[in-house]
């Protein structure tokens, strides 16, 4: 027992001797973790309202609990499938394409022996990615104009006729995903970059002498080495499909178009903060964070059991 009591004063000795040596560290670190605290985990306190039939006057414990009303109301709604569908469509179709440009950008890059040239190319690719939406979406409406739009000059140079490409439903997702990869796909290749900059150059070596060519070495050597670190980020691209960007599909956003780009988060918006129904935007909000748990755990495990990589 006393030496139970010797080992756990010496414990806490040696915790408070390395706390009070390592304190700018401690409290550098303290300050993401009160962030998160304060404004992530805190705010959940809040869900509750999705459970009620919130009122400002009473406040959230004072509201009446209504169950599950606010869900059944948003699955019984004419709005649910569409939004569904909207949503789950432009995720699924920017993870298709969007998630392999930035990996076969990085293959390229690295293959690229003139640093030059490949310094150049870098700096192109990654500016896009500090353009903010906002102006985004304005030279998207400027490019894409069908009066003096380049893309539709160049479209009646070979011929064609002008199309309003932001005002006709069918060609907003397709809008909306090329210009997500054009600004964030250079951004994106950082990571898969580093990963190929942590191969052994032995590996090439190897095989340059065993007579393998560029395909081969990018095949067997490149795809292996950087393929953890692709499963990790489909991982945690798959876990945010139902948060798909509420702040470029809002601006992009026109009666035109609105049958492809209503989307939850639009949706939300639009009935907690313009139409103040706090109680129904909560329900469906929490809906949406709770698909994305089952997807980030089903695809975890999926990806474990197949290739022994994954978050957890």
């Amino acid at each position: 027992m006393k030496k139970r009591e010797r080992i756990g004063k010496k414990g806490r000795g040696g915790l408070r001797h390395a706390a009070a040596r390592d304190w700018q560290l401690l409290l550098l670190c303290a300050l993401p973790v009160l962030y998160f605290i304060i404004f992530h985990y805190v705010p959940m306190y809040g869900v509750q309202i999705a459970f009620k039939d919130f009122k400002a006057a009473d406040g959230i414990w004072g509201s009446a609990w209504c169950g599950f009303k606010h869900f059944e109301r948003f699955f019984s709604s004419s709005q649910f499938w569409p939004l569904l569908k909207n949503t789950l469509g432009l995720s699924f179709l920017q993870i298709l394409i969007g998630f392999l440009i930035p990996i076969i950008l990085a293959i390229m890059l690295n293959q690229t022996k003139n640093q030059k040239f490949r310094k150049f190319v870098q700096s192109v690719v990654y500016c896009p990615h500090f353009i903010s939406i906002v102006v985004l979406t304005g030279m998207l409406y400027i490019f894409l104009s069908p009066r003096n739009g380049i893309v539709n000059q160049i479209i009646e140079f070979f011929g064609g006729e002008p199309i309003f490409f932001l005002g006709d439903a069918k060609y907003f997702k397709g809008t909306f995903v090329l210009s997500g990869i054009w600004q964030n796909a250079g951004w994106s290749a950082i990571i898969y970059i580093a990963a190929l900059a942590g191969i052994s150059p032995d590996l090439y070596e190897a095989a340059q002498v065993d007579g393998a060519n560029k395909w081969q070495r990018i095949w067997h050597i490149d795809i292996p080495g950087i393929l953890p670190t692709v499963i990790m980020m489909l991982i945690l691209e798959v876990g945010k499909v139902m948060n798909l960007g509420f702040q470029k599909a809002y601006l992009m956003q026109n009666a035109q178009n609105l049958a492809s780009s209503e989307i939850i988060a639009t949706y939300i918006y639009k009935v907690g903060l313009i139409d103040a129904q706090y109680s129904y935007s909560a329900a469906i909000n929490l809906f949406n964070n709770v698909v994305n748990i089952i997807l980030l755990v089903t695809v975890n495990k999926i990806a474990k059991k197949m290739t022994s990589t994954s978050l957890w």
